[in-house]
């Protein structure tokens, strides 16, 4: 059994243009990233820079140009079934309500349905919405949705959890409720997790380690950081805590410039 839940090996993913498909296009260039068992990880980098396009490998959703990708020492080969997958935008079927969207992963794995919804009742309770399970999305609050779309992933009990921007929609003091929220039930399963975030303060608060990519294209790790801040985590109070600024000021010394170059390249492609 490999110490490392997920390995991104010499990742080079290469795309036809838009515009004209003679044209290719480097998203992400030989690039290593490795997710140890039961860490958490955060990938920082500027709008644009391939983040997503590297959880999507790490997934099994897109196949890179070049490279090796390894879920506990084993070659990856299609859909990464060790891994569930938190997108930015929840996944959530609006015709289903809340403790349905949650049992429809185990439905999906042969689970029988009065054993999935037990299982689907128990994870809505564990993320604080017991009494909730039979309203649709559309009744339901943004952290609300979250929460759901949190215990959808969960409920399949992965042994890595991807997780892209969850919680940039979402206002400052519901967001800081999540992210207690997955820190809490992170230190319970110790699962390994690889999370995209554009905030480097949620980055630090939460991670054990942040990644630290350039802007694109050929987006590639310039910078990595332990995060020895102790556990368990507050993420608001923490980032009281003098080693916080430290950490904050040494990863934005390296990640500035590379966020200049992301904003000069949004306006271009915007003239």
């Amino acid at each position: 059994m490999s110490d490392h839940a997920l390995e991104l090996l010499d990742i080079t993913c290469t795309f036809r243009a838009k515009d004209d498909a003679r044209q290719r296009y480097t998203a992400v260039a030989d690039t290593t990233l490795r997710v140890g068992a039961g860490e958490f990880v955060s990938v920082v980098g500027p709008t644009g820079c391939g983040k997503s396009t590297l959880l999507n490998v790490a997934a099994g959703l897109l196949a890179p140009s070049s490279g090796t990708v390894r879920v506990f020492g084993q070659p990856l080969a299609g859909i990464n079934a060790r891994a569930g997958y938190m997108f930015q935008t929840e996944a959530l079927m609006p015709w289903r309500s809340a403790v349905d969207n949650v049992m429809v992963g185990l439905q999906y794995r042969g689970v029988p349905e009065r054993e999935a919804r037990a299982q689907a009742e128990q994870w809505l309770a564990r993320v604080g919405l017991s009494g909730f399970g039979d309203r649709y999305p559309h009744q339901l609050s943004g952290g609300m949705r979250k929460r759901t779309a949190l215990a959808q992933t969960l409920a399949l009990d992965p042994d890595i959890i991807l997780m892209d921007e969850p919680f940039s929609a979402l206002d400052i003091q519901t967001r800081q409720l999540m992210e207690n929220e997955v820190l809490a039930l992170w230190a319970a399963r110790r699962k390994a997790v690889l999370f995209i975030t554009h905030d480097l303060d949620e980055a630090i608060a939460m991670s054990d380690r942040v990644v630290v990519l350039s802007a694109g294209p050929a987006t590639h790790p310039i910078g990595e950081f332990v995060i020895d801040l102790p556990r368990p985590r507050d993420v608001a109070e923490v980032r009281m805590q003098p080693r916080f600024v430290e950490l904050h000021t040494q990863i934005w010394d390296v990640l500035r410039e590379e966020v200049l170059k992301g904003y000069a390249q949004q306006l271009k492609k915007a003239a």
